[in-house]
């Protein structure tokens, strides 16, 4: 035990030591050598992988963030949950999910949402539905219907938010 807590000691003091140096004083380039060093020391430098980086599975960087979701299936799920307290809530990626829900009527059970909003375009398989389900803190299946017409609801919806901004025009 005591070589173990000695060679810890070694290493960290060895480590501590290391970031020690002689020429302590901090250089701050004066305008002569701003001229020399070729402009701007305060620009950003070159990456290593290029001007736009390491990009990762084709993605490009700096791109503004849009909404790729149908803004009406997205407003139609939020009004369809919207006596449901939201956990967390991406419209840029079209995701709603609902905290516990506990219905007056029945204490002994309470119900979540997640809701995927997906593509662009306003169409029947553009929403995904997922129910949770507890009764006296067991969870319980939820048929696939419920959640059918939870999704109906929510494409029921969309379409009245669609013809009214139509007639708006």
């Amino acid at each position: 035990m005591t070589r173990l807590l000695l060679i810890a000691i070694i290493v960290f003091s060895a480590a501590g030591l290391s970031g020690c140096g002689t020429d302590s004083e901090a250089k701050y380039p004066t305008g002569a050598e701003r001229s020399t060093t070729g402009g701007d020391i305060y620009a950003k430098p070159e990456s290593v992988f290029g001007e736009e980086g390491l990009l990762v599975l084709g993605g490009k960087k700096n791109t503004p963030d849009v909404i790729t979701v149908n803004s009406y299936l997205w407003r139609a799920a939020l009004d369809t949950v919207n006596f449901m307290p939201l956990a967390t809530v991406d419209p840029f990626g079209g995701v709603i999910l609902t905290d516990w829900y506990t219905d007056p009527a029945t204490p002994n059970e309470r119900y979540k949402l997640n809701i995927f909003v997906m593509g662009g375009q306003l169409r029947s398989d553009g929403v995904k539905v997922s129910m949770f389900k507890q009764r006296g803190g067991k969870n319980v299946g939820v048929d696939d219907k419920t959640n059918r017409d939870i999704e109906d609801a929510i494409l029921t919806r969309a379409r009245e938010l669609r013809v009214a901004s139509k007639q708006e025009d």
